[in-house]
Parts: C-alpha cells; sequence; structure tokens
C-alpha cells in the first residue's frame, strides 16, 4: 500500500514557515479536487457543497451538533397536508446583487429546479418536489409529487434559494461565472475550476449560520497534495483538508500547524455492473463474482493503515446515523480462498481481466485493486476526473469502480441509497423490487413503515452483493495556528465558523 513522505524541498521550507500576516485578512484555503461549475445545482461535489453553504442560503438549516431544525430563510414552517408545506419567509433579507428576497425568488427557484429538463446535476435532490406557489409576498406553499417526509432535511440542505430575476437572465452558466445568494459569503472573483475569492458579506441577515468573521477567502485548486504542502509551509496556504493520514500524522508531529480529524457522512465503496450495461459476457452479473470481490477486500486493513483516525468499517449502503440505515445486513469477512473458490464455481477458476475505475483516493483503489489482483481478478486501472467518469458511467456504465458518496449530509438514507438504486442512470443493480421497497421508504408518513422498507432493500443489496460498501471516511484539516476552527462531522467546511486568533 502506499505510504506519503513529505518531501526534501517541504521539510526544508519548514524551518523558515512564515505564514500569511492575519492582519490582511485573507484566508488562503487549496481544493484538491476541481470544481465543475459554480452554480450549486450544476454540481455534486464536496467543494461544490462547501461553497454552496457559504454563498447561498436554504429556507431551513440544520444545526450540526444539535440536529436541531431552525429557520434561515423561512423562519416558520407547518405542513397544511402531507403534499403540502407552507412556509412564513423572513424579511428584510437582500441578495449580493441588491435584490430583495421575497416568495417570488423561492417559486422560481423551486418550479425551475423541479423541472427535470433543466437538467439539474443531483435530481434526487430536488425531484421530490412537485412546484411552489406564492400565498403573498413573505408566504409560500412547496408541492410535493408524492408525500416525503424527508422533505424538512432536503430544505436544510442542498435546495438553495436563488434570485428570480437574475437567475432568469444569466442561468445556470452566468450563475456558475458570477454567482448571488444570500449567504454570508459573496463571490467577488472566479476563475472556472482553478480559483474563487469570497468576501465577507457586510449586509447578511441573522442567520443561525451565524456571522462571518474572516473577511475574504481565497480558494485555489491545487491538485498536487504535495504542491500544497510547500505552499503551506511558505506561508502561501492558511488551510489545506482532507489531507491523506500519514502527512497529517507527520505534520501533527512538527507542532507547526493545527492538526484536527472528523468523521464525515461520506462512505467509500465498489459499484459492480450487476445488470450488464457494460456488456452480457460482464463477469459482474454473476452474484457469485460480486460476492468474491466483497470477500477479496481486506476493508479492516484499509481503515487500519489508509484512513485511520475516526473512519469504521461500513457494510451497509448507507451511512451508519442516517435514519433508515439498518445495520443488520450480510456482512462479508476478508477470506481470500472462499473468494478464489466462489470465482471458480462461476467459471472462473483463473479469474479474469477486467477495467477498474476511480476518481479521488489513489492509494485508496490501489489497495483496493491490489486485493482484487491477489485472487485472479486482473485490473486495468483506469483514474478519471470525477466529472468525467460520472459522465461515463451514466450513459454505458462501468464493470468495477470506486466511488464515494457524501449524502450531501443529509441524514437520511433516502439521499445516499434511493439516489443509487431506483433505476436511474447510475443504478448498476436495476433490481425492480430494491427501487419499489425504496419508493415506498422515501413516500411512506409512519416512521416504522419507512424503516421497514429500507431494511428489506439494504439487506438485499447487501446479500446480491450490487455494492461493496468498506469504509467511511474521516477528514483531516491542516491550518496555520493563527487560525481558529472546530471542524463538523458532515464534511462541510464552514467559512463562518473561522476566525483569527
Amino acid at each position: 500500500m502506499k505510504r506519503f513522505l513529505i518531501p526534501a524541498t517541504v521539510l526544508a521550507l519548514s524551518a523558515a514557515a512564515a505564514h500569511a500576516d492575519k492582519s490582511e485578512d485573507v484566508l488562503n484555503v487549496a481544493f484538491t479536487k476541481e470544481l465543475e461549475n459554480v452554480d450549486s445545482y450544476f454540481n455534486s461535489s464536496r467543494e461544490g457543497v462547501v461553497l454552496q453553504r457559504a454563498v447561498w442560503d436554504g429556507l431551513i438549516y440544520r444545526d450540526p451538533i444539535t440536529n436541531e431544525y431552525k429557520g434561515n430563510l423561512a423562519t416558520s414552517w407547518e405542513w397544511i397536508d402531507d403534499l403540502t408545506l407552507e412556509l412564513k419567509l423572513r424579511e428584510g433579507v437582500t441578495f449580493h446583487n441588491g435584490e430583495p428576497f421575497d416568495a417570488d425568488d423561492v417559486v422560481y427557484t423551486v418550479n425551475f429546479v423541479a423541472e427535470e429538463q433543466n437538467g439539474v446535476k443531483t435530481q434526487r435532490n430536488v425531484n421530490w418536489m412537485k412546484s411552489a406557489e406564492k400565498i403573498d409576498q413573505y408566504t409560500v406553499r412547496i408541492n410535493l409529487k408524492a408525500p416525503f417526509p424527508a422533505a424538512i432535511e432536503f430544505l436544510s440542505g442542498p435546495v438553495s434559494m436563488y434570485p428570480n430575476e437574475y437567475y432568469a437572465e444569466v442561468g445556470p452558466s452566468g450563475m456558475g461565472l458570477e454567482p448571488v445568494g444570500t449567504g454570508p459569503y459573496k463571490v467577488v472573483s472566479v476563475d472556472p475550476g482553478k480559483h474563487f475569492v469570497l468576501e465577507k458579506y457586510e449586509g447578511y441577515h441573522d442567520s443561525p449560520k451565524g456571522q462571518p468573521e474572516v473577511g475574504t477567502v481565497d480558494i485555489r485548486t491545487i491538485p498536487d497534495v504535495n504542491t500544497q504542502m510547500a505552499e503551506l509551509f511558505n506561508g502561501s496556504l492558511d488551510l489545506i483538508w482532507q489531507v491523506p493520514s500519514d502527512l497529517a500524522e507527520k505534520l501533527e508531529q512538527m507542532g507547526k500547524f493545527t492538526v484536527a480529524n472528523e468523521s464525515t457522512m461520506r462512505i467509500g465503496y465498489l459499484t459492480l455492473d450487476a445488470a450488464g450495461r457494460t456488456g452480457e459476457d460482464n463477469p459482474f452479473t454473476d452474484v457469485r463474482v460480486r460476492r468474491a470481490v466483497a470477500h477479496a477486500i481486506d476493508r479492516e486493513a484499509l481503515v487500519s493503515a489508509l484512513l485511520k483516525g475516526k473512519s469504521q468499517v461500513i457494510s451497509t449502503a448507507c451511512f451508519p446515523s442516517q435514519f433508515g440505515c439498518d445495520q443488520d445486513v450480510v456482512s462479508y469477512e476478508y477470506d481470500v480462498e472462499k473468494a478464489k473458490a466462489l470465482l471458480a464455481e462461476a467459471g472462473y477458476p483463473d479469474g479474469f481481466k477486467t477495467e477498474f475505475y476511480a476518481y479521488r483516493n489513489r492509494d485508496y483503489a490501489e489497495a483496493i485493486s491490489s486485493f482484487l489482483n491477489a485472487v485472479g481478478i486482473d485490473t486495468d486501472f483506469k483514474m478519471l476526473q470525477y466529472s468525467a467518469l460520472r459522465e461515463l458511467r451514466m450513459k454505458s456504465g462501468t464493470p468495477v469502480s470506486f466511488q464515494t458518496w457524501g449524502s450531501y449530509s443529509i441524514n437520511d438514507t433516502s439521499a445516499i441509497t434511493s439516489q443509487f438504486f431506483k433505476l436511474g442512470s447510475l443504478d448498476d443493480a436495476r433490481d425492480e423490487e430494491v427501487a419499489g421497497w425504496l419508493d415506498t421508504a422515501d413516500s411512506a408518513t409512519d416512521p416504522e413503515v419507512r424503516k421497514e422498507n429500507y431494511s428489506k432493500a439494504l439487506k438485499k443489496i447487501a446479500d446480491q452483493a450490487y455494492w461493496v460498501p468498506m469504509f467511511s471516511y474521516n477528514t483531516n484539516y491542516v491550518f496555520s495556528q493563527d487560525v481558529a476552527y472546530t471542524p463538523t462531522a458532515d464534511e462541510v467546511l464552514r467559512f463562518t465558523d473561522m476566525e483569527w486568533k
């Protein structure tokens, strides 16, 4: 397994590290992954979630510590019936471009994103809404297509409110270049995929997010972690995150930076082409092959050697804290001989060759690939950009790929299992029975009915090894000792929670 070393050039810089003068009130941050579009509805990356929470607001806010729902752009809400949610809106809120916020913005936003032909990237976040209607200037009703008990959770997360006049004029492409929201930070500069500059919004309303302290946040995309390290040491970066565990440990030992580790809702898993999307001769259509893959991977070793921190082995196709995420499913112990026997039983005594795709954590993916090679599954390893791999999977599927999903930090099983197992373009199982159970669980108003049907779906997904869930992620944050920040367990980098010491 790959081990990270701090290069000598970086170590040489450490003796003379001179961090940026906090008196400039500019926090310099690095993203590792290129953000495909700043418009929060037209990307599905974690970096996009970070910017979404900084630049835009939702109607509702969930406290990441207490999980209490609080009013943000809405001050109160009530269910009129199972399909109608009425919300009273906050008065006196102004968008970054000066547009006043009111019911027209909510109606326009909801009606635009709920229309499938408008192409919102992650349909699951919005397709439960049918429409919105204006009752008066500060009262709206959101109409649902079917009962959806997780509505409040989704409204507190990925459903942001946009200025109706501006968005009607510029659309997603314009919003991606010159974003406008009501959030605590306004965007003053965008170099697509490379560089984003945010400034504290002086007109920010009395939001449960809190008022920002740091004046300017300067974010650059720096894909190479060693380059990030060098810039951290020379003072041109103040904060990096998603730092590999080996590097984080070494940096902590140096005592020159603050190193924080926190759990996340993100899980890593293999998705296998059980439905034969890549061809009928695909070995993964055989459940014995899929179970062999599950037995071939030493998940405990991956967690202890690579992820470390607060990560844990995962056996379900969801994150344990999410509502309905039943843990009582079949789990596959690491057993090389059993994996080989299952392959032989399936007609592959000498194994086979397959393409193996990944988009992040090359070291994790290479370790998984090595485990598969050891039982006779010869992997042709292919590392792609996230957007390219997503498009490939949507169009024609992949035989096997290493994927991760953070559920947009939504604490409900519908945000992950239903995203990938309801016959959509990223569903590699195409199991109608599973999809039916998920439909029932997603729409039932009785919590026990929801749990029962999520449980049925999760048990079959595990039994048939449609996915091979492996581990939950943790995130290592490394930042200047001039910066005060306590990360939360939802993998959202919150600039409003940062301040200078």
